[in-house]
């Protein structure tokens, strides 16, 4: 049996999590798979405001485009907990989507306190010097978090508030009109055909 060389092989990037795409010399893909342990889970699930984030895996590839530019494409898989907007009871939620970005290198850079003008592909993004993967991840998770998580059967339903004795107010008295209208008098007092007197 003959020796083959095997096929060169991309190589696959677990960590580090950030890289040089500025200047960079070799401009072949990069495959890359990033996977949090529980730790890094708990810490981004804190920064983003949810109970918890019980998986989480970014893979995906990094390739060159054109002569600077970069596309990274890539799937973001996860299950989040978040407390429900109704009943504060947790709900768990799958998210998995596709996650698209092009650093551009002819793209100026956004400063930090001025308005800018948005690109027209909201995937497009000025080539930074290092590319950290780890925020890329996290704000793709950020964008895709439901936004109001209900829990199954969690309604809104009417809430009555009233002091004991009291007749709970009514929709049209939270009017900020109701009251005016109250004193107004009748068009038939109005017209002189009220009761007589």
């Amino acid at each position: 049996m003959a020796n083959t060389p095997e096929p060169p092989r991309k190589p696959t990037m677990t960590a580090p999590r950030s890289l040089r795409l500025a200047g960079r010399r070799g401009r072949e893909p990069l495959d890359f798979v990033l996977a949090p342990d529980p730790e890094e889970r708990a810490a981004l699930a804190g920064r983003l405001g949810i109970t918890s984030l019980k998986k989480l895996r970014f893979a995906g590839e990094l390739r060159p485009e054109g002569q600077a530019d970069w596309r990274l494409e890539a799937s973001l898989g996860a299950t989040v907990v978040q407390p429900c907007v109704v009943t504060l009871a947790p709900v768990s939620t799958r998210i998995d989507t596709d996650v698209l970005r092009l650093y551009r290198a002819d793209m100026p850079a956004r400063p930090e306190a001025e308005e800018i003008e948005m690109p027209e592909d909201e995937n497009e993004e000025p080539l930074p010097d290092r590319l950290d993967l780890a925020l890329v991840m996290e704000e793709a998770l950020a964008l895709a978090l439901p936004l109001y998580p209900r829990a199954e059967g969690a309604d809104l339903g009417e809430a009555v508030f009233a002091a004991p004795g009291m007749a709970p107010m009514q929709d049209a008295e939270l009017k900020p009109f109701a009251a005016l209208a109250r004193l107004r008098p009748s068009r038939d007092d109005a017209e002189g055909g009220g009761t007589p007197e």
